[in-house]
C-alpha cells in the first residue's frame, strides 16, 4: 500500500516496512500501531511532511503487529482515511468532489482559489497530484461539473486504481482521492494571488 510492503512475520504477526528497504536487516523495530503516525511525520531528512501519501516516507524501520486489526489502524497512521475511501470504493459508496465543487466552499483568505482559470488548475493539478514527486494518491474526482479528468497533462494511469503509482509495476492496494486536498487547495490560492497583478 503506497510506500508500505506488508508481509507475513513469524507467529502470524504483521510487518510493515518501507517498500525499498524489503532486503534491509539493519531496521529499527517498532511494535505499537500508534508509531505509524511517528514515523509518517518526518521524511528521511527530518523534514515535516504536510502530505501523507507524498512520496517521502522515511525509510529504516520495520513495525511488527500482533493482527489485521492492527494493520488496519497502522495503515491509517500512514495514510489517514484512505482505507474507508478504499472500502466505500470498493462498494460502490466512494463520493467524490469536483475540483470546483471543492473551490467554490472555500471561505476566508482560500474562498479567492475559486477563481482559478481552467489552464492554470490544469497545469497546477498537473504538477502538484503527479505520482513522481508529488502523491501516490490515484485520483478519482475530475476537474469541474462536466467531467473528465482532474487534468489532462497526468498520465491515463493517475486515475487507474490498479496502477501502482510508485511506478514498480508491483500488485498493491490502491490510495484513493476522492477530492483536492487542502494542499491543493492552498496552491491553488497561491496560483490566482501571483497571476491577479
Amino acid at each position: 500500500m503506497g510506500e508500505i510492503l506488508i508481509s507475513a512475520a513469524e507467529e502470524g504477526k504483521f510487518d510493515l516496512r518501507h517498500r525499498d528497504d524489503q532486503d534491509r536487516g539493519d531496521l529499527i523495530t517498532y511494535v505499537e500501531t500508534e508509531e505509524a503516525e511517528r514515523i509518517a511525520r518526518f521524511d528521511d531528512g527530518e523534514k515535516y511532511r504536510p502530505l501523507k501519501t507524498a512520496p517521502n516516507l522515511r525509510h529504516g524501520w520495520r513495525l511488527i503487529l500482533a493482527d489485521v486489526s492492527a494493520v488496519r489502524l497502522a495503515l491509517d497512521g500512514f495514510y489517514p482515511g484512505r482505507i474507508a475511501a478504499l472500502l466505500a470504493y470498493e462498494n460502490d459508496a466512494l463520493l467524490t468532489s469536483s475540483l470546483r465543487e471543492t473551490l467554490a466552499r472555500q471561505t476566508g483568505i482560500y474562498r479567492v482559489a475559486a477563481r482559478i482559470t481552467k489552464g492554470d488548475a490544469n497545469d497546477l493539478v498537473a504538477r502538484f497530484c503527479r505520482s513522481d514527486g508529488g502523491c501516490l494518491r490515484t485520483i478519482r474526482w475530475p476537474q469541474d461539473q462536466a467531467g473528465g479528468v482532474a487534468s489532462s497533462l497526468l498520465p491515463m494511469a493517475k486515475f487507474d486504481p490498479g496502477y501502482d503509482q510508485t511506478a514498480r509495476g508491483e500488485s498493491t492496494v490502491p490510495l484513493l482521492c476522492q477530492e483536492a486536498c487542502n494542499l491543493l487547495v492552498a496552491a491553488a490560492r497561491g496560483v490566482v494571488k501571483s497571476t491577479a497583478g
